[in-house]
């Protein structure tokens, strides 16, 4: 079973995207997200989806607009993450066969995403809601609509975002910063697996 966590590299090089990929794998985090702001991040998405692409989902966030929906889709990346809710965006990653995940604050937003078909919903930033936030949303989200909390969320409060009806959570810091070794990483994801298993159980 694939766990709902993707995890962030925000910073992450070329050089040490193989290495960083494996540690995550190997602690069984198979989402992996490589933000376009990060130093060359096509060629980072390329290396981890030729290395990984059949063990796991890999693809950009901070997406924002149609080219770079294209980029990634050129560079093998299958995942679209995105801070806002931009329907050409997210129509575009549909029709290349990509996973799109937009960010959403609103109902409006929310159903806006989903109506573009949107395959689940980033709720961000997630420590302005909080999960009181998601759980009035809930009330207006089509069943089986799946929403993961992105900011403010983590291994001292999932069991709070699950009760509140979050499926699953985008980690960025909390696993990964520039400048942190490999083993640094496979230690903080392990730690985040098992604190979602524990929260989910």
């Amino acid at each position: 079973m694939t766990l709902p966590i993707i995890a962030i590299l925000r910073g992450i090089t070329p050089a040490e995207a193989e290495a960083i990929g494996a540690a995550l794998i190997a602690a069984g985090i198979t989402q992996i997200e490589v933000p376009l702001n990060s130093p060359d991040p096509l060629r980072s998405i390329g290396t981890l989806a030729a290395t990984f692409g059949q063990r796991a989902l890999v693809g950009a966030g901070t997406v924002l607009t149609v080219p770079e929906v294209e980029a990634v889709a050129k560079a093998g990346g299958k995942l679209i993450v995105s801070p806002n809710c931009d329907t050409a965006v997210i129509r575009v990653s549909k029709s290349l066969g990509l996973h799109s995940w937009p960010g959403v604050f609103t109902p409006t937003e929310a159903l806006a995403a989903l109506q573009a078909g949107a395959d689940g919903l980033k709720l961000f930033p997630g420590t302005m809601a909080g999960p009181a936030g998601l759980a009035a949303m809930r009330a207006i989200l089509p069943e089986g609509t799946r929403v993961f909390a992105v900011g403010g969320a983590g291994p001292e409060n999932f069991a709070d975002w699950i009760a509140a009806g979050a499926d699953g959570f985008g980690i960025g810091s909390a696993i990964y910063k520039p400048g942190m070794s490999v083993a640094d990483v496979a230690d903080r994801a392990r730690t985040i697996v098992a604190a979602y298993t524990a929260a989910s159980a």
